[in-house]
């Protein structure tokens, strides 16, 4: 199952200058970008010394990251902000490194859907990343395409936290372990969230089903 359709990983970029340069963690809302780099919002809410293992975690992490959240919200730009979000709020964390994947795909899903969820999306950016920009020769399969990428959006933003949650990450490609760990379940229950989250999917989608 595809869940939106933009899957698929994000090459690392430059570690933010913010989480590097002077020890302050930024604003918990997301940082702004100048000249394709990345600034924090002025006014640091509080200071905290930059984690040693920061620069490592984030490069090896920071494609994952963009991907989960690229399952939830479907376009690149919008899935990079989150990852912005999430790598301050690690910044300011006491994870440990060794833990670092789970928490932050799992911060990733969680971001991505208060996104999803209370509407901080935008629509032309969600359509031009929707159609990739390529030139469909049926127009008509083109917006039935879009239009269903935004019933399944539309629909896991309705289902509980933990399933929708557990479905992005494996979706994502995280393995059941993986899944496991993140969200502090048994293995054997992995696989059973996962079915119990698309048959819930599936409802939900079956529930708004437009009229003919």
């Amino acid at each position: 199952m595809d869940l939106v359709g933009q899957g698929g990983s994000a090459p690392a970029a430059a570690l933010p200058a913010a989480l590097s340069a002077e020890g302050h963690g930024g604003e918990t809302g997301r940082a702004e970008r100048k000249g394709g780099g990345v600034a924090v919002p002025d006014r640091p809410s509080r200071e905290a010394a930059v984690r040693a293992d920061l620069e490592e975690v984030f490069r090896a992490a920071y494609p994952r990251v963009v991907a989960v959240a690229a399952r939830v919200l479907g376009t690149r730009d919008e899935a990079e902000d989150v990852a912005q979000e999430v790598f301050l709020a690690f910044a300011r964390s006491a994870v440990p490194a060794g833990e670092a994947g789970g928490w932050l795909s799992v911060a990733a899903a969680h971001t991505a859907l208060n996104h999803l969820r209370s509407g901080r999306r935008r629509a032309s950016r969600e359509e031009a990343a929707d159609d990739g920009g390529a030139v469909s020769p049926d127009v008509a399969d083109a917006v039935v395409t879009l239009d269903e990428r935004r019933r399944v959006r539309a629909a896991l933003a309705r289902l509980p936290r933990r399933q929708a949650v557990a479905l992005v990450l494996r979706h994502s490609g995280l393995s059941y372990a993986e899944v496991a760990a993140a969200l502090d379940l048994s293995p054997g229950s992995v696989g059973t969230t996962v079915r119990r989250a698309e048959s819930a999917l599936r409802e939900e989608l079956n529930r708004h089903a437009p009229s003919e």
